[in-house]
């Protein structure tokens, strides 16, 4: 457990937080709302009365971290509260774990603290029972990303049904959250030292439809729950503003213009996942490729330093030889900056298990093989092109005489790193920002100097 040590006068609760930024800020509100009830945040197993363990459950890997954690917590002190989207296959943790004390899923905090209170009820305290105890939705509280950059989550769920994926059958429809309410948080945020949002959903790009694009108001103007209204509230803060998870709609396009006026940092995540339209109508992905490269050329056309990172699946049931080489091709012409990919694994529940003609699993981890390779040659290339000039950076890290920062281009765990060889000369410090000349590149990072004023 690697958590901020936080003392208040209560009962002592352990805390191990796995899977994706928006399990992460999950973990933020339940640990926030122990703060506020009186409980302790302890970082090892031996000074815990219970230990809550925030589960994944979207793949087969992730599925046994969450099983191994929890087999771990029970073996080093017994007591374990299990929540998160693994929550929703209570019977797969009680076949494995059949002690755990509470399994609650993913996003039910008040169930979590439910279970906590019953394992250790809060104590008693005349002179602060009588006091609201509610952890505020727009209190900064405890976060577990350094203190200058934070995940901001605008919705919960999704819409659609991809047939890879079992999110919507753990984590519900789309929700949206009030606009009003999410600007409130960034600002904040802002407020707290925060110098960088990463705002992230499930679909960032349906923001607000379940809702109708309902209207709220921030600081005295009209904002429609919206991506391109978000977008625009948000530029007012004066952060990087980094988006995750955009879904490819055509309104994405709305969004290229902020970028390109420094209202928004020119970085899209969009997990296109495969470039063959029979491929992509298998996994109930838009597929319209030839558009899609349009697209990418009217935005770079729009905001020339744009960033597009995306994921993809090689080898999903049914790629043939020559729907993967489509997907090559496309990586060819598309030259996306940064890119990961997944060799498709089975996930319990999802659709794509019934269909026919797997791809043995030697071909997949082949394919994968070339398709890194093939991208890793282009990554290396657009990254070379960058020696000379010089990069706006946020410093995360001082490590001896280095500075560890990331560029505009870089969203934090995910991308490369600019390693600055003068940090420690420049005096830098996490959270600072700072123009870098770029001297060097590699596979994945750039490497520069700081300028210093003379």
């Amino acid at each position: 457990m690697s958590l901020p040590e936080v003392s208040s006068s209560g009962r002592k609760v352990g805390f191990v937080s796995l899977g994706c930024p928006k399990a992460l800020v999950d973990s933020e509100r339940i640990l926030t709302q122990l703060k506020v009830e009186g409980y302790d945040i302890v970082q090892t197993y031996d000074d815990a009365d219970v230990v809550v363990v925030n589960t994944c459950g979207f793949i087969d890997s992730a599925v046994t971290e969450s099983l191994d954690a929890i087999g771990e917590a029970m073996a080093e002190n017994g007591k374990v509260i299990v929540t998160g989207c693994l929550g929703k296959r209570p019977e797969q943790i009680r076949a494995a774990h059949p002690g755990v004390l509470a399994i609650t899923g993913p996003q039910d905090y008040q169930s979590v603290m439910s279970a906590v209170y019953k394992a250790l009820p809060p104590q008693h305290n005349p002179f602060t029972d009588l006091v609201l105890k509610r952890a505020d939705d727009n209190d900064i509280g405890i976060k577990l990303t350094p203190k200058h950059y934070a995940y901001l989550k605008i919705s919960e769920g999704c819409n659609h049904r991809c047939s890879f994926c079992i999110i919507p059958s753990m984590r519900g429809d789309l929700v949206s959250r009030p606009i009003d309410d999410v600007l409130r948080e960034a600002e904040k945020l802002a407020m707290g030292g925060v110098k960088e949002l990463l705002v992230i959903s499930q679909d960032t790009s349906a923001y607000g439809v379940d809702v109708k694009y309902a209207e709220r108001s921030w600081r005295g103007k009209q904002y429609q729950t919206r991506m391109k209204a978000l977008c625009e509230g948000l530029s007012e803060l004066g952060l990087w503003t980094r988006l995750h998870y955009v879904y490819p709609y055509p309104h994405v396009d709305d969004i290229i213009p902020l970028m390109a006026d420094g209202k928004l940092l020119p970085y899209l995540d969009i997990p296109f996942q495969h470039a063959s339209p029979r491929v992509l109508k298998l996994m109930k992905r838009p597929g319209a490729v030839d558009k899609t490269l349009e697209r990418i050329q009217r935005w770079r056309d729009i905001a020339p330093d744009i960033t597009i990172r995306s994921t993809f699946i090689v080898g999903f049931p049914g790629e043939t030889e020559a729907e993967f080489e489509e997907l090559l091709d496309f990586l060819d012409e598309a030259q996306l900056d940064r890119v990961g990919a997944f060799a498709y694994s089975p996930v319990d529940g999802a659709a794509a298990n019934a269909l026919p003609d797997p791809v043995p699993e030697e071909v997949k981890q082949e394919r994968l093989a070339r398709f890194m390779e093939r991208q890793a040659e282009i990554s290396e290339a657009k990254l070379a092109d960058k020696v000379g000039s010089v990069q706006r950076c946020l410093v995360d890290a001082v490590d001896g005489d280095l500075a560890i920062a990331r560029s505009m281009a870089d969203a934090p765990e995910i991308d490369g790193l600019v390693q600055i060889q003068n940090g420690l000369e420049a005096g830098l410090r996490p959270g600072q920002f700072v123009d870098v000349q770029i001297m060097g590149s590699d596979d994945h990072d750039l490497y520069g100097e700081a300028m210093i004023d003379d």
